[in-house]
């Protein structure tokens, strides 16, 4: 059936139709983008963007304020993300080779917990197996406390 204005449908109808649409791309787009992620995944997302020896995403996930510590001593060996920034460059650019595999992961909390062994660090051959406590707050590293295998 043709309405008077040609169509097969009212302009109500079509009007409906179009904001309902537009309501649902909306509400979905609000949902998603709402979605925080774990501190599993800010961890992740940090790791696979170390061993792409990408900065800026590397950086994306670390907190301004982040602030490393050597657990054996209780030292802090880095603090802000400007120090970790300049570190981490240095760091990407003298080690092409550069993997890090994680051989156990816990998480508690806001707590992640990563026993590593890292692989082409600076070009050296060796192996580096270390056990990493990450802090995560507001999808950001704030806090990552360092443990050196002994001996």
């Amino acid at each position: 059936m043709l309405f008077k204005n040609g169509s097969n449908t009212t302009n109500g109808k079509r009007y409906r139709s179009s904001s309902i649409a537009l309501f649902i791309v909306l509400f979905m787009t609000q949902i998603l983008s709402s979605q925080k992620m774990t501190p599993e995944q800010v961890v992740q997302k940090q790791l696979e963007t170390y061993n792409n020896r990408d900065i800026d995403g590397f950086m994306s996930v670390i907190d301004s304020n982040v602030v490393f510590y050597n657990f054996s001593d209780r030292t802090k060996t880095m603090e802000g993300a400007a120090a970790c920034k300049s570190f981490y460059t240095a760091l990407f650019e003298a080690s092409p080779k550069l993997h890090s595999t994680i051989l156990s992961r816990t998480i508690l909390g806001n707590k992640v917990i990563d026993h590593e062994s890292i692989t082409g660090r600076n070009g050296n051959d060796g192996v580096l197996e270390l056990v990493l406590i990450y802090e995560v707050e507001n999808e950001k590293i704030t806090k990552v406390t360092v443990i050196r295998k002994e001996g």
